[in-house]
């Protein structure tokens, strides 16, 4: 049987089923001890983080007066590390061939009737056109694995595509990728090809059911999946994002789960996840979440807040998948970044595709226009940033950590964030939404701790409103 180790390269190692199972039984056990909850919290407020056995105990408490406690210790972490920035980002899905055989996936191999789409370069490059003309500046691509139709080659030019494309005073100034599992030598060509943080959503950790919902095709080898991030930082890609999808399995386990994974980067790189997301099992073409393990609004929202408290620095993400009322309320727990304006479709930016070209992998909740959400995050008092500032000026892996953590973070990103709200303010907000947005910049011009910082943003967002762009610390 093999042992628990968090440095182990090996995947039953760090992701260990016999002390995920034994962290269950402590919290299952605990979860009304008054004295272990509150031992845990306290540990919890220095903010530095606490471990997958004791993030399982905060989220199986049923104690009110504690709960009610982890709340507020989540939003106080989110505000301490975070403040009012809220990252926005697109998806841009380039193919939906794919020949594995997730059984939770719309795009599997045995689904005959979905749509089978592949962006040219140049749908590539009017996609990119619609998503500068909505505001946006950073990019999640995304494609099914297959080959044959979406080779390492494709996805290499397309990133180049992207990047090329300056319209207006639009630019794409960061590409994530969200693809399958590859070796290390193509995880240098994707750095190599300029992206920002390497994707990859670990779906399920418990490697039974990982297998039994991944019956066939390269993705149903569970090590090789769920060592990818190790190749991928191996390989010098320092910004990397985990996910898992709740609702496909026991969300108690894969919260242990993620929680390991990180804790796992951390011991044998010295930095965790950039990011780490929380998509939940929805509607999608022949999908139904009722027949998984779907999980409700209360216990997602929970989820949210224990991971903001066990991994305070990581970025966390929350998609279109959820809808108005639920990012509301996560935003507050812990989620830095949020798309807007989203398609799941293959393109569908220039114009959305017609329901029996239906090619999305999962259906949209929260369907409003970027211009809507960035007006709904600055009525709450939010900076909505387009920031990719660190990225750019190398500040990645353990370097933005470092930043993070010592708090100092707050003179790049903070004026960073305002000076690229001002840039989309200028160029594509309605009047109301630049109503607004002035509004919270002057105030959060405020909270820039360094004076001298503070008055160059100042100059800097001048120079904006008089037609100049691209600042950044």
């Amino acid at each position: 049987m093999p042992k628990y180790d968090a440095k182990s390269s090996i995947a039953e190692e760090f992701i260990n089923d016999a002390e995920i199972q034994e962290s269950l039984a402590y919290a299952e056990q605990n979860k009304n001890n008054r004295e272990v909850v509150r031992a845990i919290l306290e540990k919890a407020r220095q903010m530095k983080g606490i471990t997958h056995r004791e993030a399982v105990v905060l989220l199986d408490c049923e104690l009110e007066e504690e709960n009610r406690e982890i709340e507020k210790l989540a939003k106080e972490i989110k505000e301490r590390f975070y403040g009012k920035r809220i990252v926005m980002f697109a998806p841009l899905y380039l193919s939906n061939y794919c020949i594995n055989g997730c059984v939770y996936c719309p795009y599997h191999i045995k689904n005959r009737h979905i749509a089978r789409k592949k962006l040219t370069q140049e749908e590539i490059r009017q996609e990119v056109i619609a998503l500068q003309d909505m505001g946006h500046k950073r990019l999640a691509i995304e494609a099914g694995e297959d080959p044959v139709n979406n080779p390492l080659e494709y996805i290499l030019e397309s990133i180049h595509t992207i990047y090329s494309i300056k319209h207006k005073n639009g630019a794409i100034r960061r590409v994530n990728v969200n693809i399958a599992a590859t070796s290390v030598e193509n995880y240098k060509k994707l750095k190599d090809a300029g992206i920002g943080t390497y994707i990859l959503f670990q779906e399920t950790y418990d490697k039974k059911a990982y297998e039994e919902l991944h019956p066939s095709g390269p993705k149903s080898d569970y090590a090789y999946h769920t060592e990818a991030m190790d190749r991928a930082m191996e390989a010098g890609i320092d910004d990397v994002g985990c996910g898992v999808l709740f609702g496909l399995d026991k969300y108690r386990y894969e919260l242990a789960g993620i929680i390991m994974h990180a804790e796992h980067l951390e011991a044998k790189f010295g930095v965790g996840p950039h990011t780490i997301s929380v998509p939940r099992v929805c509607p999608a073409d022949d999908i139904d979440p009722a027949e998984l393990n779907a999980i409700s609004d209360e216990i997602f929202q929970k989820i949210v807040a224990v991971i903001r408290i066990a991994v305070p620095y990581t970025g966390m993400i929350v998609s279109t998948r959820e809808s108005q009322k639920v990012r509301e309320k996560v935003l507050d727990l812990g989620i830095s970044q949020i798309s807007g304006g989203s398609r799941t479709s293959v393109g569908g930016y220039v114009e959305e595709e017609p329901e029996e070209e239906n090619s999305a992998q999962f259906d949209v909740t929260d369907r409003r226009s970027l211009d809507e959400v960035v007006n709904w995050l600055l009525g709450m008092g939010y900076i909505p940033s387009f920031c990719t500032a660190c990225y750019r000026e190398g500040r990645t892996g353990d370097r933005f950590m470092s930043l993070l953590k010592s708090g100092q973070i707050v003179n790049c990103c903070q004026p960073n964030a305002l000076m690229t709200l001002k840039e989309y303010l200028e160029d594509y907000a309605s009047p109301d939404t630049k109503e607004k947005g002035e509004k919270v910049i002057r105030e959060q011009l405020e909270v820039i701790t360094n004076p001298v910082v503070k008055e160059k943003a100042k100059e800097y967002i001048g120079n904006i409103h008089e037609g100049q762009r691209d600042f950044r610390f």
